[in-house]
């Protein structure tokens, strides 16, 4: 009953029938209290969103596996101190990290989140020391910025830990092959020519018990059609990588019981049993069919708990309990085997054959064995020779799987590095270089979601907004399901003034996961773009509230809160926003406008320093560094930081514009407008530029020049305050003593 129940319980979390899974488990804890079967309730709780449930049911618990749940459930409900207790108990500094390279990543968040950087960058490491495919622990080094380079960490030595864990599983898989071949050389002479012979059986055979057991729930109850190419599936095991079928887990796979959903048919297909036994009997008897199905009456009357097979090669308990039938129409069955009748028998493999009568259905087993006997001493040398041909064919397909293993695991590692490296130079800011890097990738792992959104990322970091939407557009179109880099593409969307592709881009999120800060952070920025600030803020605030850990929310609220002049909410954004990652530049950005427009200059210089020291190649930053030098008097330094940001980026008018205006503060008039006159080819229509001019000309009296582009600045139609300050400047324009008060 108990392994009914859980059979029952996986098989409805691989269907994410959840509620089904929490009721069935509850049952199994009821009738079976044990501290394994609260972890499999835990493990339902917690992929139905329960986290609280798991909490309570899993407080106090000592096992490793409980430890790790809890601790999981602690971190989903932001209980991070007591889920850091879990998996690191302070009572015990020596403990081992329970679930390896998870636990190790797990505890890394904890550390990330509680702003001891060094410490989870130490445990990222560790969790890529123990499984070199876990991709996550990467990327979270890159934004921690504590990434090393993609060739050490993807290198030789990954690549032979990862051939170790999977040269270890090879004998677990194979380990039954020499028994099986003795027994297959056996019963050789009592196959026909109708039967399969014992390699026939290598493509529907899956990797080993725990994949037998595995899928026999899913397909075989309910009726549907199995996958037998269990090769092509993403499962990461040594089958799939190297390409070709593993040698059969059993070699006496043979046609056996035909299905009970067939016998009523005259084509009914060939049926297996395989089975595994304990210690080789001295003598092979034949079951026959009414028997067998007398046995298999009383498979589930007996009382007891058993285990089946799933369980078994999940739990790596004994697997000589369980019998998976896998029919010849491609579903499967499964019989519980331990503790019954059948197992008793010492259960060898059935044979029945297409087209028998099975008129001598009572014939004693013993009278079967005993002409199988007989004819033993006739097939000597046959056996011999079959069992030296069978064991040079396994040593030559175990060589080959693991040249095919080496090779794929080399594939794996050789993409790995370059995504590696494109990620490591993004979160470095290192826009142009990660962009040359993933353009070495493969056509179909480039035009993929994830990388198509890296790239509109590093666009979108070098001012070019104009790719950056090409960009998403196309990783929408590659993967329109996926939310990945949208709050950026609607950040885009906002700065190249596209509300209609805006607004219908914040309507598909929307529907497509209201629950996703990033659905949100595009609404939001659609109504920021309509200048309705205040619902903006509502659909910011609302990002925050799905997901505090979503820096980029906090950044978007401070900025409202900065356009609303409400100062004081929007440090309080901008720090929880560092709260969650200190490497956010924008927040630092932040914070150091609004020290700026309260002229707190030394504050707003630092802020604009720790930013810059993040991304040093934002022409952006470096503009407004510059800005808050000007400002402390250090008008040299600031000149020296426009230069900066002018070789960052060429295209962006705004250090030049900064340029112009020191020089102009220190009388170098004539190279101001030298910087203008080249600026005016950047940024044909923008007002501020002739308005400076019209200032420049203005104070070297050469009033038709000023009123020229003081004119051409009006018709440029710039914002109202820029309007009564150029028609102000007009008015004064022959009065030289207004000359600092003019715009």
């Amino acid at each position: 009953m108990e392994a009914m129940l859980v059979d029952c319980v996986r098989n409805s979390l691989s269907h994410f029938v959840y509620k089904n899974a929490i009721f069935m488990c509850e049952r199994l804890c009821a009738e079976f209290p044990s501290e394994v079967n609260l972890q499999l309730l835990a493990t339902s709780y917690l992929q139905n969103n329960q986290a609280y449930s798991a909490y309570h049911l899993l407080k106090g618990t000592h096992m490793a596996q409980s430890r790790y749940l809890f601790a999981l459930s602690c971190y989903q409900m932001d209980l991070l101190n007591e889920a850091e207790s879990a998996l690191s108990p302070l009572n015990e500094p020596g403990a081992e990290i329970p679930n390896g390279a998870a636990g190790h990543y797990l505890l890394g968040l904890i550390y990330k989140y509680t702003d001891r950087r060094k410490n989870a960058a130490q445990q990222f490491k560790q969790s890529l020391t123990l499984d070199p495919l876990l991709w996550a622990a990467y990327e979270e080094l890159c934004i921690l910025g504590a990434a090393e380079e993609p060739s050490a960490v993807f290198g030789e030595a990954a690549a032979l830990s990862i051939q170790k864990q999977y040269m270890q599983q090879l004998p677990s898989s194979l380990g039954l092959n020499t028994y099986n071949d003795e027994r297959n050389t056996t019963s050789a002479k009592n196959t026909s020519s109708e039967d399969y012979s014992p390699r026939q059986p290598k493509h529907t055979q899956g990797h080993g018990l725990k994949d037998i057991s595995g899928n026999f729930h899913s397909h075989g109850l309910n009726g549907g059609v199995s996958n037998m190419s269990f090769y092509n599936t993403p499962s990461p095991v040594a089958a799939q990588l190297s390409g070709m079928a593993p040698p059969p887990l059993f070699r006496n796979f043979q046609p056996a019981v035909p299905n009970q959903n067939s016998l009523t048919t005259d084509n009914s297909p060939k049926s297996t049993v395989n089975s595994t036994i304990q210690a080789p009997a001295p003598r092979r008897k034949f079951v026959d069919e009414g028997k067998l199905r007398k046995i298999s009456g009383r498979l589930f009357s007996d009382s007891g708990p058993r285990r089946s097979s799933r369980l078994s090669a999940d739990s790596g308990a004994n697997t000589n309990a369980s019998v998976a039938t896998v029919s010849g129409n491609g579903n499967n069955t499964s019989k519980y085997l331990g503790g019954s009748k059948l197992g008793s028998l010492g259960l060898r493999s059935v044979t029945l054959r297409k087209g028998n009568s099975w008129a001598n259905e009572n014939m004693d087993e013993g009278v079967r064995g005993e002409s199988f006997d007989d004819s033993r001493p006739n097939t000597a040398s046959t056996t011999a020779s079959m069992a030296s041909s069978d064991a040079k064919s396994c040593d030559q397909e175990d060589e080959i799987m693991s040249q095919r293993i080496t090779i794929g695991i080399s594939e794996i590692l050789s993409l790995l590095r370059t995504l590696g490296e494109g990620c490591r130079l993004s979160y470095m800011y290192k826009c142009q270089e990660a962009l040359d890097t993933y353009m070495k990738l493969p056509h179909k792992h480039y035009n993929t979601g994830w990388v198509l959104s890296q790239v509109g990322k590093a666009h979108f970091e070098l001012i070019d907004y104009l790719e950056a939407e090409k960009a998403f557009r196309l990783a929408r179109q590659a993967s329109p399901y996926s939310l990945e880099g949208m709050d950026i593409y609607s950040t885009v969307l906002y700065h190249l003034k596209e509300d209609m592709k805006l607004s219908y881009l914040a309507q598909e999120l929307i529907s497509t996961d209201r629950l996703a800060p990033q659905s949100w952070c595009a609404m939001g920025n659609c109504y920021s773009l309509q200048k309705d600030h205040e619902t903006a803020l509502k659909n910011f605030l609302r990002a925050v509230q799905l997901n505090p850990r979503f820096a980029y929310a906090h950044t978007l609220c401070g900025h409202e809160y900065a356009t609303l002049e409400d100062f004081e909410n929007g440090m309080k954004s901008y720090q929880n926003a560092l709260r969650v990652d200190t490497r956010h530049y924008n927040a630092w950005y932040g914070l150091g406008m609004i020290y700026l427009r309260q002229e707190k200059l030394e504050f707003s210089e630092h802020h604009f320093r720790m930013a810059f020291l993040i991304n040093p190649s934002s022409s952006v930053i470096m503009s407004y560094l510059g800005t808050a030098l000007h400002a402390l008097k250090r008008s040299e330094e600031a000149l020296e930081i426009m230069e900066q940001a002018i070789l960052a980026d060429r295209k962006n008018p705004l250090p030049m514009y900064q340029k112009a205006n020191i020089l102009v503060c220190l009388e170098r008039l004539d190279e101001a407008l030298e910087v203008l006159e080249e600026l005016k080819e950047y940024a044909p229509s923008e007002s501020s530029v002739y308005a400076l001019m019209g200032r420049i000309y203005k104070r070297r009296n050469m009033h038709d020049k000023a009123m020229l582009h003081f004119g051409l600045a009006l018709d440029m139609k710039p914002p109202a305050t820029d309007v009564a300050a150029i028609k102000a400047a007009m008015e004064k324009l022959h009065v030289p003593d207004e000359i600092d008060e003019s715009p």
